[in-house]
């Protein structure tokens, strides 16, 4: 007999970005983890100074993005082991999907006004 395999594809793709995005994470953490333990004492001028770097910019970017990946990844598993109603777990996704996109919207605004 042949098996037929029907719905949703995740699996290795969707592990893979929980794994890469964590370790993005975590290296952002070290470098800010660094930054307030070598300037001391923390000012606004030191905080400035640091996001007037292209990098580190760029690098917040990337941590936000993961963040949002990495937790849109995590929603998504939640809402579909535990939201049963089709039309009741697709607005809880689509207000998720939303509301992290804004979150990153948000951060770009930020760093680059």
């Amino acid at each position: 007999m042949k098996r037929l395999v029907v719905g949703a594809h995740y699996g290795l793709g969707e592990w893979l970005a929980q794994r890469i995005t964590a370790v993005i994470m975590a290296l952002y953490t070290l470098i800010m983890a660094g930054f307030f333990l070598t300037s001391a004492p923390f000012t606004y001028t030191a905080w400035k100074a640091l996001f007037a770097q292209g990098w580190m910019r760029v690098a917040t970017l990337l941590f936000a993005v993961s963040v949002a990946a990495h937790a849109w990844v995590g929603v998504r598993d939640i809402l579909m082991d535990y939201i049963k109603p089709d039309g009741l777990r697709l607005a809880l996704r689509l207000g998720a999907l939303l509301l992290l996109g804004a979150y990153v919207g948000w951060t770009i605004q930020i760093l680059w006004r």
